[in-house]
């Protein structure tokens, strides 16, 4: 059976925001959670499908490769995959997003600080690098585990005590109307935890600022706008908190040659117009070297001619892509006078039109246009 589109599972449209991907997914999380359908597996199913839409089209990255690719982008049989609830409890999933709604607290107590912000480096590469891929280091001014106390924001040698207010939960829970809504608890902060004597160097926030040297990466095949992402090498979040992930985005530098579209290279080929009315062979660059194109008699300008598998092998599917060479016939110049009067010789031999059907039958149509506009 045939996954359905993930736009028209959230029912959004494909440039949906990611305020207006969360409210569809929490209105159909509200409809379809188990503990408001027991026992209805078509309502579990629907949330399942619900939940896996949301995943996916909520990350920059996995949208850019379903946007693209189509589930196919998004196999969830590669990397554990986006749709996987295998041994997944639906009552922290949706009290993850949500907060304790259903009532009752987070099972197994205590709540997780914030995780660290993610960040984003934007990084130029050449259209070589971006094709035959490439490793470089970067520097990213960001907030690290402090040092001195691994993060804990303690002084070494010292430790924390369970918060008085939340008991160690890390939120606090508030009634509004029939429902017990869960918040965090405003004197930890959410770590259920209070450190008597904060570390001197971090004063007790876990991290500090640095800029860190990092070694990128990066595949062969990736294009102009794609990202990768470092898991972990974002922003340090506080203590007990897990660290964001750092974006980096591929800008490819305009080459001089050459001009990309997908998996296919084009670029220009100017060719005397001797070669061009006689045929002849000219040299091409590639990305690989040089190749010989073969030219054939009474070819015009503007045709094109494709070289296969010279182009660019695609990042996800392996497809190599073809360079396409469109041919510009080149006027000559700087004539000496001897070869002005070879051309005026050639011109006059040309003059009965019969070697240039376009152009006659270009003037002949100017002649025919002329004739009704003054009849």
């Amino acid at each position: 059976m045939s996954k359905r589109d993930y736009y028209e599972v959230l029912g959004v449209s494909k440039g949906a925001e990611k305020a207006e991907l969360k409210k569809a997914y929490r209105r159909l999380a509200m409809k379809y959670h188990p503990d408001r359908n027991p026992d209805d597996k078509e309502a579990e199913a629907k949330f399942k499908e619900a939940k896996e839409a949301f995943e996916v089209l909520n990350d920059p990255q996995k949208r850019q490769a379903y946007d693209q690719y189509g589930h196919a982008g998004v196999d969830p049989n590669m990397g554990g995959g986006q749709g996987g609830f295998h041994g997944a409890d639906f009552g922290d999933i949706f009290g993850d997003m949500f907060g304790d709604i259903f009532g009752g607290g987070r099972r197994g107590g205590g709540r997780r600080q914030a995780r660290g912000s993610d960040l984003q480096y934007n990084m130029e590469v050449t259209l070589e690098e971006a094709v035959s891929g490439v490793s470089k280091t970067i520097k990213v001014p960001t907030y690290v585990d402090c040092g001195t106390c691994d993060g804990s924001g303690a002084k070494p040698g010292s430790g924390s005590t369970t918060c008085s207010t939340c008991h160690g939960h890390g939120a606090v829970n508030m009634r509004q109307g029939p429902f017990t809504v869960q918040q965090t608890c405003p004197e930890c902060r959410g770590t259920g935890q209070m450190i008597k004597d904060p570390c001197g160097d971090c004063s007790g926030q876990g991290r500090v600022h640095k800029t860190k040297t990092l070694s990128v990466k990066i595949p062969a095949g990736v294009d102009n706008g794609d990202r990768i992402r470092l898991s972990g090498e974002g922003e340090a979040g506080g203590p007990g908190a897990v660290a964001g992930d750092l974006y980096v985005q591929i800008h490819v530098k305009e080459h001089p040659i050459f001009v990309r579209d997908g998996a296919n290279l084009y670029c220009e080929v100017p060719v005397n117009f001797a070669t061009a009315a006689l045929g002849g062979e000219i040299q091409v660059p590639t990305l690989d070297g040089k190749v010989v194109l073969k030219v054939p008699a009474e070819t015009q300008t503007g045709k094109m001619f494709r070289l296969k598998g010279k182009g660019v092998k695609a990042m996800r599917s392996g497809y190599v892509g073809d360079l396409m060479c469109r041919v510009i016939i080149e006027t000559p110049v700087n004539l000496s006078k001897e070869q002005k009067d070879l051309l005026k010789q050639l011109q006059d031999s040309l003059a009965d039109g019969k070697n240039s059907p376009k152009e006659k039958s270009w003037f002949d149509g100017v002649k025919n246009f002329w004739e009704n506009m003054t009849s």
